[in-house]
C-alpha cells in the first residue's frame, strides 16, 4: 500500500505544476476577455462560456503524459506494470476530482455574479446541486483521461502507422453507423436509440432528470477504457 501511495503521489505531484500553469493562463485570458467584452458592451454580455471544455483538453493531454512521462520512470524504480496501472488510475481520479472542484467553484461563482455566463454542467442540468456538478465533472474528466491513456498505449504497442489505420477504421465505423441511423433504420429504432441516449445523460422520458445516470455512464465508459488499457499495458514493450 505504501508503495502504491508513493507512486500515486509521484505521478500527481508531477502534474500539479502543469495544472497550476494551465489555470493561471486560462483565467488570465478569461479575465482579459471579460474586461474587453464588458467595455465594449457596457457589461451586458460575457465573452466566454463553458470553460470546462479547456479542462477536458488538458486532462486529455494528461492522459497521454500519464504514460509518456511516468511509465518508464516507475518501471525503472522497481514498480510492476500492475502497480503502475493502478497508480495511474488513482492519479487520474485525484487529478480529475481536483480540477472538477476548481471548475465547479469558479464556474458557479462566475454564473452567480453574471447570469450570462453558463457552465457546461449548468447549461444541461441547471445550478441547483453543486455536489452533483462536481461528481459529473469528475467522471467526465476521468473518462477522457482513460480514453487518451488507452490511445497512447495502443499507439506505443502497435506503432503510429497501424494506429492511424485503426483511427481511420473507427472513423469509418462511426460514419457507417451514422448513415445507418439516418437512412436505413426505422424511425422506431432511431427513436429508441435517442431515448436510450437521453436516459444515459439523465433526461427521463417523463420529463424528470436523474443526475446520477450520466455520472454512472461516464464511469462505465471510463472503466471500459481502463480495462482496455490494462490489457494493453500487460503486453506492451517499452520503446
Amino acid at each position: 500500500m505504501n508503495k502504491l501511495k508513493s507512486a500515486v503521489l509521484y505521478e500527481y505531484l508531477t502534474k500539479t505544476r502543469a495544472m497550476g500553469i494551465f489555470y493561471l493562463i486560462q483565467y488570465l485570458i478569461t479575465a482579459l476577455i471579460f474586461s474587453i467584452v464588458a467595455i465594449c458592451t457596457n457589461g451586458n454580455e460575457i465573452g466566454s462560456n463553458a470553460l470546462e471544455f479547456s479542462s477536458v483538453v488538458f486532462v486529455s493531454v494528461i492522459g497521454v503524459l500519464g504514460y509518456k512521462e511516468d511509465f518508464k520512470a516507475l518501471l525503472q524504480n522497481g514498480y510492476t506494470r500492475k502497480y503502475i496501472f493502478w497508480s495511474t488510475v488513482c492519479m487520474f481520479t485525484l487529478l480529475a476530482g481536483t480540477m472538477a472542484l476548481i471548475d465547479t467553484i469558479i464556474g458557479n461563482s462566475l454564473h452567480y455574479f453574471n447570469d450570462n455566463y453558463f457552465t457546461l454542467y449548468g447549461s444541461l442540468y441547471g445550478y441547483g446541486n453543486v455536489f452533483t456538478n462536481w461528481l459529473w465533472l469528475t467522471a467526465l474528466y476521468l473518462m477522457f483521461c482513460s480514453l487518451f491513456y488507452l490511445a497512447v498505449l495502443v499507439i506505443n504497442r502497435v506503432g503510429k502507422t497501424v494506429s492511424l489505420l485503426i483511427g481511420v477504421g473507427i472513423s469509418g465505423i462511426i460514419l457507417l453507423v451514422t448513415a445507418l441511423f439516418r437512412f436505413v433504420f426505422t424511425d422506431e429504432i432511431v427513436s429508441k436509440a435517442a431515448e436510450l441516449t437521453m436516459k444515459a445523460m439523465g433526461f427521463m422520458s417523463d420529463g424528470t432528470t436523474n443526475f446520477f445516470f450520466p455520472i454512472l455512464s461516464f464511469l462505465v465508459i471510463g472503466a471500459i477504457f481502463g480495462i482496455g488499457s490494462y490489457t494493453v499495458i500487460r503486453r506492451t514493450e517499452l520503446k
